[in-house]
């Protein structure tokens, strides 16, 4: 690869800002447009980052040539729609925003059609590459930390009216899902890229903070195949601000909790206390990035860059993405039949991801 990989990013919401500037840190790629439906919020990045801005993607793909990667960053819900007619009308690679695709099968569909088209897709799954994560994840693969007895999960967040009240789409199955697919699908991410495939799951949902369809707050008891058991608790109804967001792991050998803003601090350590301080980092310092997203994405472009050059392969596979959709949804159909389910499978839940034209018409870009 001679040339830089041209990025071009639809949807300009709160974290786009944040794909511009990892952009802009990694050699070998290089932002080559921006779009939004509210062509303000394109121009105030196609300002700063000195690129053309949008309001048309099907536009900006025939106006700008070259664009090899789109970085899809619209609603959730739109992510499968937006990705398919980038995939096959377009002949784009795409960087999918989580939570990926609402639905497995979204998900089976797109990679398929990925593959008939000879383009790849980039799952997002930024707190992967966080120091405490990766240090967890290095102890329990070389038995440092010793067999896995009990994991928990604690998100305790506010998100109030205010909120969801921000836009349409928000607080609807169709293209957000609550408090675990929107705030806690990192941690359920983790369970299994740091525990292992989760076997069964038990969980109760419950809406008791915002007048939303979704659910707020989420208690669940899991089991893995290998005999550890953990519990989830995830709420946005905590007031009057964000507590906590942590995930542990209680060991044969020892104990390893991760918290902070996202993930970024090793709290407890139990082998090694000092490996807490060299292995945290401090997100409220990033400038201009947003320190709920960490350093992740300047990673994940990196990452990028390096399967195109051939060095590495994406660390983020079908199969790998699929499973944490297919967890996710498990959850939402745990509460739907009252009782335990298996995950295995990747069932879709009958509520989360669920079509609806209304709002999707919204974040539709009109055809001429």
């Amino acid at each position: 690869m001679t040339e830089n990989l041209k990025v071009a990013l639809i949807g300009c919401g709160r974290i786009a800002g944040h794909h511009c500037r990892s952009i802009a840190e990694v050699d070998g790629i290089e932002l080559a447009a921006v779009c939004d439906l509210e062509i303000e919020k394109a121009e105030a990045y196609a300002e700063e980052f000195g690129v053309p801005a949008f309001s048309d993607y099907r536009k900006m793909f025939t106006d700008v040539p070259g664009i090899d990667i789109a970085a899809v960053i619209t609603p959730s819900g739109m992510h499968f729609e937006h990705g398919m007619e980038v995939i096959r009308d377009f002949g784009k690679h795409i960087v999918m925003e989580k939570p990926t695709f609402m639905r497995p099968e979204q998900l089976d569909k797109a990679y398929a059609a990925a593959d008939a088209a000879d383009r790849r897709i980039f799952p997002v799954f930024q707190n992967r590459y966080n120091k405490a994560v990766r240090r967890v994840k290095q102890a329990l693969e070389t038995g440092e930390l010793g067999d896995i007895c009990t994991v928990s999960v604690r998100l305790r967040w506010c998100r109030p009216q205010r909120y969801y009240d921000l836009a349409p789409w928000r607080g609807t199955f169709s293209h957000d899902g609550g408090a675990l697919t929107n705030q806690t699908i990192h941690h359920v991410d983790l369970l299994r890229h740091l525990g292992g495939e989760v076997e069964k799951v038990n969980a109760t949902m419950r809406t008791l903070g915002a007048d939303i369809e979704v659910e707020d707050t989420t208690v669940a008891s899991f089991a893995y195949a290998g005999g550890a058991v953990g519990t989830l608790e995830s709420t946005t109804a905590a007031r009057p601000d964000d507590f906590e967001a942590s995930i542990s792991f209680v060991c044969s050998e020892g104990m390893a909790q991760i918290g902070g803003i996202a993930v970024n601090e090793l709290q407890v350590f139990t082998p090694d206390p000092a490996a807490c301080t060299a292995n945290s980092e401090d997100f409220k310092g990033i400038e201009g990035h947003g320190a709920v997203y960490g350093f992740g994405h300047t990673e994940m472009y990196r990452d990028i860059v390096a399967d195109f050059t051939g060095e590495a392969s994406y660390p983020v596979d079908r199969t790998d993405c699929l499973k944490t959709l297919g967890l996710l949804h498990a959850f939402y159909r745990s509460d739907e039949a009252d009782g335990w389910v298996a995950v295995a499978g990747n069932a879709s839940s009958e509520r989360l991801g669920r079509p609806d034209d209304a709002i999707s018409d919204l974040y539709r870009t009109p055809r001429p």
